[in-house]
């Protein structure tokens, strides 16, 4: 069969399966998160089983839910639910090889981004298992909290290892192709936005000072402290020169020698805003033939500038004590700084189909049969339509900015006051035993509280 037409059948086959998975996820996401600002979680949980209909449901559908769940202070559904997504990950294929196989798979230059199954982003698995140990704190199991905690370092140290894999097979088969995979070649595109000092000063862009403090934080709670020291430090070192990451280690010790004095120890974590938008930007650049240049469009994602974000300053505690707020995580950050490390493959597929189509369409102008030249032409344009949508796919209802302030107070009920450049919010919250985690979640003007259902570790109180 001549090439043009096993061509042309698989973009057939491919406008017949995508079709369905091409869709406007930000808008999607957008209204189902509009809703959940407002104070109906049950309404958005509707707004999104109504936007994912199909029996099997995809990755994105769990990141969310779960989210929305734990919104609700449905931990145990909330748990189930990224479990799931916990299994997709793992069984899509082996994380130390998923990002060479994708290279080396001829459907990863035929179909789109798009509509592939989406693959999450490494800032995204990490997370998961931050928030399901979250999840955990709020249910008062420390125990399982630090089974998750050991995941992530576990997924970290695997990651690091596909990473370095995925960037040498990235130029190895950039060079056999005679493709560039420098985003920064690319006219027009917003560099700014993923290549800038802020996110540049980031190690990498799946650890997050969030989830090594919180495992400072358990270990220390659960009396480990040679396992506490590592998972501040290593914080300190993701978010340098901040006081308060500073004094957990620097206090470590101290803190377990005045332990017993009937004081719980509180980590506030207040998190604000979403994760930013992705949209596809398109470009019509030349591509070489043997028949001559041909235009063809190229797509790529960007990252739109984060308007969500409502950063808190302080906490006051009982109306009397002023604390802090530190910048601990920035989601935002990390997705930028994941998109500017994931480019150069990026740019490797769409160049491929880029090219693919041009040849279907150069192939056309040469054909002395004109059925033939036809379908070419046909195929070679609905290629380029097809495929030219970047992925826009992202974990929305992750929050943009964490940050974290930290208190000794006496066991029992505590009025707390949020300061944010909104306005303020108000709650009650309920500490008791050796160590509390309090988690406070702003969306919009919509505040959500996660604290303790159980006495913490090393406690015998209940609140």
């Amino acid at each position: 069969m001549p090439s043009w037409r096993c061509i042309l059948v698989v973009v057939a086959l491919a406008a017949l399966s995508g079709c369905a998975a091409v869709r406007n996820y930000d808008m999607e996401l957008s209204g189902t998160l509009s809703q959940a600002s407002l104070g109906d979680v049950d309404g958005a949980i509707k707004r999104l089983q109504a936007n994912n209909p199909q029996a099997e449901k995809d990755l994105l559908y769990y990141f969310e839910l779960g989210m929305l769940q734990r919104l609700k202070n449905r931990y145990d559904e909330s748990q189930q639910t990224w479990a799931s997504a916990q299994k997709r990950i793992e069984s899509s294929k082996d994380t130390a090889t998923a990002g060479a196989d994708l290279l080396r798979s001829a459907s990863s230059y035929v179909l789109s981004d798009k509509v592939r199954v989406y693959e999450a982003h490494d800032y995204e698995k990490v997370m998961l298992l931050t928030y399901m140990a979250l999840n955990y704190l709020a249910l008062g199991d420390y125990e399982q909290a630090r089974v998750a905690i050991k995941q992530t370092h576990e997924l970290e140290a695997t990651i690091a290892e596909a990473r370095a894999k995925q960037v040498a097979e990235v130029e190895e088969e950039a060079k056999k192709r005679g493709a560039k995979t420098s985003f920064k070649e690319l006219n027009g595109y917003p560099v700014e936005t993923i290549d800038n000092p802020e996110v540049n000063a980031l190690k990498n862009g799946y650890q997050s000072a969030l989830s090594h403090y919180l495992a400072g934080f358990v270990y220390e709670s659960l009396g480990e402290p040679s396992l506490a020291a590592p998972g501040y430090r290593l914080a300190n070192e993701l978010q340098p020169d901040a006081p308060a990451l500073e004094e957990a280690l620097r206090g470590l010790e101290r803190r377990l020698r005045g332990g017993g004095d009937g004081m719980v120890d509180v980590l506030f974590i207040v998190s604000s805003g979403m994760a930013p938008t992705m949209r596809a930007q398109i470009f019509r650049l030349p591509v070489f033939t043997l028949n001559g240049t041909v235009l063809v469009s190229y797509s790529f994602p960007q990252l739109l500038p984060n308007l969500s974000l409502d950063h808190p300053s302080e906490l006051v505690v009982g109306g009397a004590q002023h604390l802090p707020l530190t910048r601990i995580t920035s989601i935002d950050l990390m997705a930028r700084r994941s998109l500017q490390d994931e480019m150069p493959s990026i740019m490797l597929r769409a160049t491929a189909r880029a090219t693919t189509s041009a040849v279907l369409q150069s192939q056309a102008l040469r054909r002395s049969d004109r059925d033939a030249a036809a379908a070419a032409a046909i195929a070679g344009l609905a290629l380029s339509a097809f495929l030219q949508s970047a992925d826009d796919r992202t974990w929305r209802s992750l929050p943009g900015e964490v940050s974290i302030a930290r208190v000794r107070l006496p066991p029992g009920v505590h009025d707390v006051t949020l300061r944010l450049p909104s306005g303020e919010q108000r709650a009650k919250v309920n500490v008791s035993g050796s160590h509390a985690v309090i988690d406070f979640r702003v969306l919009s003007r919509q505040l959500f509280v996660h604290a303790p259902k159980a006495a913490a570790a090393g406690g015998d109180e209940k609140p």
